[in-house]
């Protein structure tokens, strides 16, 4: 990032020497192959035209002024005229001392400027505990939410309680159905209900605290009340434990007390894109691309769904939320068109909304899958994945792949201390770089407390280059992976870390390098990179470990 930014800057004061407007189509990227320098650039052709000059002429110009900078050492043209340029050694050790300097804020950018952004995940039905699919959009939310931070945004995270609705009728009548069986009442098990052993659980409870329930007229709405809450307290130290945080619950059921969705509605209504139609309330999507119009709320007076959502997106662009990201299971694919239809219908852009997609986790015990439904209770919950692997095992498997392509996770992969495990091999990089300065401490090496340009000038070969050039790197994949709303480009790109790592340090004498002059400067090198890892795996949730 620092050699792009650098670049552009010399470019943009080149241009405007000229005389000329700064091309919009202009890229500035790293060349495919490392021989063709570290940055390329094509704007002597897209400059061309509007500078009335032949592309490889102007190459010529612009890189005559480009060799000026001391930090720029080689500059050709290729081609039609591609600019290929190459820093300075002196730039490239100089980024050590700046990764010293900014230590935890290294790579962290300005590009949200404080713009309110809310993230909403896992917001799971309080039916249940949390398993391992919840387990992945956690992962991606909470790290999505770290990442947007560090990117400059003043990020708000959410968990969306539906805590109305049939699914909580099912729930307390699976409860209290329970509670019947377990007060000697010989009856089958119906077909729509949880049948978790949690419902026997939550079912003694309450016949704990209210022996008398069965006589009980509101009995049914006792048994919801306290299965909710049982739940959701079980959930949120589910997410506290994986390092998950939401700083609001927000309830559902609110939003009808305190009058939002008719507010809602009226809106609709107001700007002609609700009407009523056989006893029930319908919304225009039809209008906005959809292949039918919806409805709001049925003629029995009751609410959908999409009606509830509806009211809560209007509500959180009341919040003063500029831009509102929801995490969503793969299966509510279809669901987007129409929710971004309620957020133009409410008179917001389209680009202040956007979904996520989390898909579905096979979840593997030696190679053979595990079954998993919340209904019938075949789960391992998060908890228990958690217990059983740890929690920066499970964050960063979630993370090993795109969240919309489908994961397998083997329980007894990520449990071994091998380099064939993703996590493994991008902390034990870091417990490497800790263990040659703990030896380094033994062996009486003094580790350098600043990285001076003296004892960085010791820094000359290829492979120190190509580490540091990696390490610059950062910056470009939190900008990047923060503008896609991606971080698992975050975990790739540590583990491309790790393995530059690894592989240096099999092929790089370290303290026993014959000049005290390159021993003081790899170790430097190695303490920005472990800086680095740090950053990396804060950010995707998970820790650095010194010794492992």
């Amino acid at each position: 990032m620092r050699a792009k930014n650098h670049l552009l800057t010399a470019l943009k004061t080149i241009v405007a020497d000229l005389d000329l407007e700064w091309p919009a189509r202009t890229t500035i990227e790293p060349p495919k192959e490392k021989k063709f320098g570290d940055m390329a650039a094509n704007i002597a052709m897209v400059l061309a035209k509007p500078a009335k000059r032949n592309p490889r002429e102007l190459a010529s110009l612009i890189a005559e002024k480009l060799i000026e900078d001391p930090m720029i050492d080689n500059v050709e043209i290729a081609g039609p005229g591609f600019l290929n340029i190459t820093f300075s050694v002196d730039f490239w050790r100089n980024t050590i001392a700046i990764i010293e300097e900014h230590g935890e804020t290294f790579g962290s950018i300005n590009q949200g400027k404080g713009k309110k952004v809310q993230v909403e995940y896992v917001s799971a039905n309080p039916t249940g505990p949390l398993h391992i699919g919840h387990g992945r959009g956690a992962a991606v939310g909470d790290s999505l939410a770290r990442l947007l931070r560090f990117a400059g945004y003043d990020v708000h995270t959410e968990y969306y309680v539906n805590d109305a609705g049939r699914q909580m009728l099912i729930l307390g009548q699976s409860v209290l159905f329970r509670a019947r069986q377990l007060e000697g009442e010989d009856l089958p098990d119906p077909e729509d209900f949880y049948r978790g052993d949690y419902i026997k659980d939550i079912a003694r409870e309450v016949l704990d605290l209210h022996p008398d329930l069965l006589k009980k007229d509101d009995a049914l709405e006792i048994c919801r009340e306290y299965a909710l809450n049982q739940i959701l307290d079980g959930i949120k130290k589910d997410l506290a434990d994986f390092r998950v945080e939401h700083q609001n619950w927000f309830s559902e059921r609110s939003l009808v007390t305190a009058g939002a969705v008719e507010k809602t509605f009226n809106r609709l209504k107001e700007a002609g894109l609700a009407f009523e139609e056989d006893g029930a309330l319908w919304f225009r999507t039809t209008e906005f691309g959809d292949d039918k119009d919806r409805v709001l709320r049925k003629s029995d007076g009751s609410l959908t769904y999409f009606a509830s959502d509806i009211a809560y997106h209007d509500n959180k662009y009341d919040r003063g939320f500029e831009l509102n990201v929801d995490i969503w299971g793969a299966d509510h694919h279809g669901y987007i068109p129409r929710m971004r239809a309620a957020v133009e219908a409410l008179g917001k852009p389209k680009e202040s909304f956007d979904v996520i997609l989390i898909q579905l986790v096979n979840l593997l015990r030696n190679g053979e899958q595990v079954a998993m439904s919340t209904r019938a209770g075949q789960f391992d919950t998060l908890e228990e994945v958690v217990k059983d692997v740890g929690c920066d095992a499970a964050r960063f498997m979630f993370l090993s792949r795109k969240s919309d392509s489908h994961l397998d996770f083997d329980l007894e992969l990520v449990k071994q201390k091998s380099m064939d495990n993703p996590v493994y091999y991008v902390q034990y990089a870091n417990a490497r770089i800790c263990s040659v300065l703990r030896k380094a401490a033994e062996k009486g090496i003094s580790v350098p407390e600043k990285a001076t340009a003296e004892i960085l000038s010791a820094i000359k070969e290829d492979s120190e280059l190509d580490l540091i050039k990696l390490l610059d790197q950062f910056e470009d994949v939190v900008d990047s992976a923060a503008r896609q709303l991606a971080p698992h480009q975050i975990s790739f790109y540590v583990q491309d870390l790790a393995s530059a790592l690894h592989s240096f340090y099999a092929n790089n004498p370290i303290l026993n390098a014959k000049d005290e002059n390159v021993i003081a400067a790899r170790l430097c090198l190695l303490q920005s990179v472990s800086k680095v890892i740090r950053n990396g795996l804060n950010l995707v949730g998970v820790e650095a470990p010194e010794s492992m």
